[in-house]
């Protein structure tokens, strides 16, 4: 074992109404799960449903943003500071998920400037990384998560609120998953990157999750690979199945006798960029 305690995050994405949520949240807090000491479970919702979740959602689960400014407020439009979401008590925020650098044009050095500042106001942070379907044909992978964590390095000096999320690309909303073998691996490798060039305790304390299409069916044997530290979940979360995710590592088989999720189906229909 290597004594990292396991992480979980849910991310909604873009999704949801008043009703799905209570009705989500209902379900999560009547949920058996293992007790904080050994995961910890971080909720993403879209921005506007934060100060719902915090008065309503159970307390043994963290709030995280799905995004923030790279600096203080003023004149950004849309934009939700890192200050504002400190004044709320969210303790965590995405950073660098595929969808913002992909669809939204975010740079390694715009989202190594957005974890640089939120650390710097005392959030924690999911740093996202992964690479395209060309990228792992061309062999690739690597050389493209280690650019996108070099930004990150360069900018920081404590990695000890810091998870990273390894996400392959090509795995998300598309219900195509690395295999236990590939996304161990690139963990394994996205450590060894880090014991080179931030240092071993660094490497050996960091938690990775991995997020590309985590199902209920599949985080058994994803989460059994070593380096495999937790998952970072998109549109299973955002289903009652989300529950046998939180279960998988601490009590295998638990899961399946604990709800039946797919006699209930999800709350929210799929979109087409689920994770």
């Amino acid at each position: 074992m290597s004594g990292r305690k396991l992480i979980v995050g849910g991310n909604w994405k873009c999704n949801g109404t008043l009703e799905q949520v209570k009705a989500i949240v209902d379900h999560l807090n009547d949920a058996h799960v293992p007790c904080p000491n050994h995961i910890e479970v971080v909720i993403a919702p879209p921005s506007c449903y934060l100060p719902i979740l915090k008065n309503t959602l159970r307390s043994d689960f963290n709030l995280a943003a799905q995004n923030c400014w790279t600096g203080k407020g003023g004149a950004f439009t849309g934009e939700i500071s890192v200050e504002m979401l400190m004044n709320m008590n969210v303790p965590w925020v995405i950073l660098g998920h595929s969808e913002r650098r992909t669809l939204l044009g975010e740079s390694d050095q715009m989202v190594a400037d957005k974890v640089a500042y939120a650390l710097s106001q005392g959030m924690k942070v999911i740093l996202c990384c992964g690479e395209t379907l060309e990228q792992r044909e061309k062999n690739e992978t690597n050389a493209v998560i280690a650019r996108q964590i070099k930004a990150v390095a360069e900018k920081v000096q404590s990695w000890g609120n810091i998870v990273i999320a390894y996400e392959p690309i090509w795995a998300i909303g598309t219900g195509k998953v690395a295999t236990p073998q590939q996304a161990q691996e690139t963990h394994a490798a996205i450590r060894a990157w880090l014991s080179q060039n931030v240092g071993e305790a660094v490497a050996q304390q960091i938690r990775i999750q991995y997020g590309g299409s985590v199902s209920a069916a599949n985080c058994k044997e994803l989460g059994s690979q070593p380096d495999i530290d937790g998952f970072l979940v998109g549109g299973a979360s955002l289903k009652p199945e989300f529950v046998d995710i939180l279960n998988a590592k601490i009590y295998p088989g638990f899961g399946e006798k604990l709800n039946s999720y797919q006699e209930m189906g999800p709350f929210i229909a799929d979109g087409s960029h689920q994770r």
